[in-house]
């Protein structure tokens, strides 16, 4: 009985050992005798115990956040600048064979890229351009990663650590830039209120009874707003003939 027993765990334990079953989105890469067979799954697979390994690779995309880095930029600023790297295995063989840790090697190429990228910029271009710089930094990593069988997606710039004198330097020259824009504008707007009044004086020199309209309603706005002083303009045209008169004297 004991002997059965004993033959029973055993074949339990050997099928546990030969039954491998693989998620839709997991691959097998097995092992025989240490040469690889190739890639198997998703399902059911099963192995040869003892004789043959099997190595669960994901072919999720993955997020890897590169950790902060220290930048000098071409035109001698030094910055800290993080990234994020999303990549995905599409060969699991070469994923496995080709590199000893794919996650650990794609994380050290993605610091080592950003640096080595970022130093071709100016600040500017690194605060302004960061589409084309997203672009270079995931064309390059993509290229270096490709005979790991691995994609890499996209990469993104985070964040942008200025040091603290450069981002007081910046508000006032912002602040020195909207001060600039404000007195454009004030002075495009005196502009245009002078070549206003210039056509203004033109059409009352062509019509002087324009001006007599125009006390009147000087007058109408005064008295709407209940003064107790009113000051009458008195029209020109009334004390221009003793002017005539005096200069004829």
């Amino acid at each position: 009985m004991t002997t059965w027993i004993t033959l029973g765990i055993i074949a339990i334990f050997i099928l546990s050992s030969a039954i491998k079953v693989l998620r839709e989105y997991e691959r097998g890469v097995v092992f025989r005798l240490g040469r690889v067979i190739g890639a198997k799954g998703p399902g059911l697979v099963i192995i040869i115990p003892i004789v043959d390994k099997l190595i669960r690779v994901s072919l999720r995309t993955v997020v890897l956040d590169v950790p902060s880095q220290d930048v000098i930029t071409k035109d001698n600023v030094s910055v800290k600048v993080n990234a994020v790297v999303y990549f995905r295995v599409m060969n699991p063989v070469k994923a496995i064979i080709e590199v000893e840790n794919y996650h650990y090697a794609t994380s050290q190429l993605a610091q080592t890229t950003l640096r080595s990228v970022l130093g071709e910029f100016e600040l500017d271009d690194l605060l302004a351009r960061r589409e084309k710089i997203n672009k270079a930094l995931q064309e390059i990593i993509d290229r270096q990663t490709d005979p790991w069988g691995i994609k890499v997606s996209l990469v993104e710039v985070k964040h942008v650590d200025l040091p603290e004198e450069l981002q007081r330097a910046m508000a006032r020259q912002a602040e020195a830039e909207r001060i600039r824009r404000a007195k454009v504008i004030n002075a495009m707007g005196e502009f245009q209120a002078a070549e206003k009044l210039k056509e203004a004086a033109a059409v009352l020199m062509v019509h002087p009874a324009a001006v007599q309209l125009r006390y009147l309603q000087t007058l109408n706005d005064i008295a709407m707003e209940n003064n107790s002083t009113i000051i009458f303009p008195l029209p020109i045209d009334l004390i221009k003939p003793f002017f005539e008169k005096l200069e004829e004297a």
